[in-house]
């Protein structure tokens, strides 16, 4: 494939390595700095260096203020859709600067401060946004963590992060049922050793709570006296370099991970992603169909697209269920989306139940240009779904929570490159993306390794772990020298264009053999029964791990289950050959995930294997496991 095409991308990514703190300088002209940077790139500051050391900034003012100034104060900011409780709500730059001055004026009064860290336990409001812009307004740290996470869970956090306040509701709505958050809160406080001063809960009309006293005070209450007060909170000047928030990731010691993105980098970086990458101007109506109890939704519900003047579409729904499968297609139609990011697992649940895209075609799609996946790999099968039904580019880019924007992707303002169905594409400015050995040699194009990204890495990305710079050091910069450790493996190939086949554990080693299971995957989901799948490697006494697939297949399929597994072993052994020893296929009902889509690969590992096992506290559903362990028994 000849990629040299009309596409700026080469030019402007070859520059950016060549001279990063040109090419960052410029970008960070984007932004209102109260002091600019002392130095665009400091190598002697953290553990590889800091960006715009010595700037002065605010990340609300940034994503609020300079807008209402600007000409934007009547532009709708952003549009609460929720189908769980059948309401739409709109608010305008103004109307949010209103709020989010209120309340940072309420969590003065609690005694909050630059520099205290308040958390966020909440379901998919408007307040959760408005209390993340108002602890960025004055200079708190905030950690969002997932409404209805459990409280153990919980706890870990409220010990490492020691808030002084906690947001929270009463309540977080599911299809179905209401997930009561207060008694998960409480029970949390009491099992951490750090106790807040204050908790302040959102009373959602679905299902109302007690409040303790003392501790606990009524959000609308306290948001009603302040406005009758006439209380506003200015901005906080904070460094560049001082933290935005904390967002947890499970350790495997057990002890969370707080990845700390700061304030500069992460406005320089979000603000250049908004049209580069995505191809969005301000204005215009964006909706990343995630939660703020993720990075993707920090970046890209919050933060990208205020900064970027744009309007943001926060949906409190389902891809499906609430109430069928043209929900995302309602929500474009209605709100005249330009673009979607979303998780694939969403696109496999509609392709489940809406395999012709009959809903695609009840719905006025003529504003949306773009979707985009990421999360978990974008297998090619849901890809070219998603492409034949809608019309429209779909492109997959790749990230983590820690690096907070993309990694790989293909840049839609820049000039799109061509897609290869299995790739996110190429590196984004800034990411130098090597594919090394174990001993952190480049291995040759298309050769499988570990995926490492070159120091220093561009602003946006994490410069340490909340209070464990040597733990930081450990997980991410020892083991290959020189670089940042992703943990996923994969290759590049003569194009460049990056391609990640799984975690770095989920290469399976079959009798000397290295395989990925995301290949396999692959070949599973090509299947016209398939509707989503997982291949992992369980144990073997001859050699050492065998893949094992798990399927879901597509709504209204009436065929045996045993008749479709075995053509799905003939299928990997037709492409992959006898030496994947690919020989099990297990159909279930369906695989168990986290709330962001990520099917629990280890999890279902440990099931196979008969090791013992933890329920994982990000799981959407915990029966799904029972279900696993009932399909597994007399197959293996």
């Amino acid at each position: 494939m000849n990629i040299q095409d009309n596409s700026r991308y080469h030019e402007v990514h070859a520059r950016s390595l060549a001279d990063p703190e040109a090419f960052w300088a410029d970008a960070a002209r984007e932004i209102d700095w109260i002091e600019p940077a002392k130095k665009i790139f400091d190598p002697s500051m953290g553990a590889y260096g800091r960006w715009f050391a010595g700037a002065v900034v605010n990340t609300c003012y940034n994503a609020l203020d300079r807008h209402v100034a600007g000409g934007r104060a009547d532009q709708v900011a952003l549009i609460h859709d929720s189908p769980l409780t059948n309401t739409i709500s709109k608010f305008t730059y103004a109307e949010m600067l209103k709020e989010v001055q209120t309340l940072a004026a309420v969590m003065a009064d609690f005694g909050v401060a630059k520099g205290d860290c308040v958390i966020l336990y909440m379901p998919l409001v408007p307040e959760a946004v408005f209390a993340m812009l108002a602890c960025a307004r004055i200079g708190a740290v905030h950690s969002v963590v997932f409404g209805g996470f459990a409280a153990k869970e919980l706890a870990t956090r409220i010990e490492d992060a020691k808030p002084k306040l906690i947001f929270s509701a009463s309540c977080g709505i599911e299809p179905g049922r209401i997930v009561q958050y207060k008694p998960l809160l409480d029970e949390a406080i009491n099992l951490s050793s750090v106790k807040p001063q204050a908790c302040v809960i959102l009373q959602r009309p679905q299902h109302l709570c007690e409040l303790t006293a003392g501790r606990d005070h009524d959000w609308a209450a306290l948001r009603r006296a302040a406005l009758d007060a006439g209380k506003a909170a200015p901005c906080t000047p904070v460094l560049a370099t001082d933290p935005l928030y904390i967002l947890y990731t499970s350790g495997t010691t057990g002890i969370p991970k707080g990845v700390v993105r700061d304030n500069g980098g992460h406005l320089v970086a979000l603000k250049w992603s908004m049209f580069n990458l995505y191809g969005v101007k301000p204005g215009e109506v964006w909706w990343c169909g995630s939660d703020i109890g993720w990075v993707v939704g920090h970046s890209y519900i919050v933060y990208g697209p205020l900064i970027h003047g744009a309007t943001s579409i926060m949906y409190e729904g389902k891809p499906i269920g609430t109430p069928d499968a043209g929900a995302f297609w309602r929500v474009i139609s209605e709100h005249k989306a330009v673009a979607l990011f979303t998780a694939p697992t969403a696109f496999r649940a509609i392709r489940k139940e809406d395999p012709d895209g009959a809903f695609i075609r009840k719905y006025d799609l003529s504003k949306f240009r773009t979707l985009f996946l990421a999360g978990e790999r974008a297998d090619p099968p849901t890809v070219e779904w998603a492409v034949a039904q809608l019309k429209v580019p779909v492109i997959d880019h790749w990230w983590q929570t820690e690096t907070g924007w993309c990694i790989a992707g293909n840049p839609v303002g820049l000039g799109m490159l061509p897609v290869k169905h299995g790739s996110p594409t190429v590196p984004m400015p800034g990411y130098q993306v090597d594919v090394v050995d174990e001993a952190s040699k480049q291995v040759a194009p298309g050769t499988m390794g570990s995926i490492v990204i070159k120091l220093p890495m561009p602003p946006g990305c994490l410069p340490t772990l909340w209070q464990q710079d040597q733990r930081f050091r450990e997980a991410y910069l020892t083991e290959f020298p020189g670089y940042y450790k992703t943990s996923d493996a994969g290759y590049k190939d003569e194009d460049g264009y990056v391609w990640v086949m799984g975690r770095t554990d989920d290469i399976i080693n079959v009798a000397g053999h290295r395989l990925s299971t995301g290949g396999m995957e692959e070949i599973l989901a090509s299947h016209a029964d398939v509707a989503e799948c997982a291949v992992l490697g369980i144990k073997d006494a001859i050699k050492g791990e065998v893949p094992c697939g798990f399927l879901v297949l597509k709504a209204g399929v009436t065929r045996a289950p045993a008749e479709i597994e075995k053509e799905i072993v003939a299928l990997v052994r037709e492409k992959l050959g006898p030496v994947a020893a690919f020989k099990l296929a297990i159909t279930v009902g369906r695989l168990p995930k986290t709330r962001s889509g990520k099917i629990l690969r280890g999890t279902i590992k440990k099931i196979a294997d008969g090791e013992s096992w933890t329920m994982p506290a990000t799981i959407e559903d915990p029966k799904v496991l029972d279900e696993i362990g009932d399909a597994l028994k007399g197959r293996l």
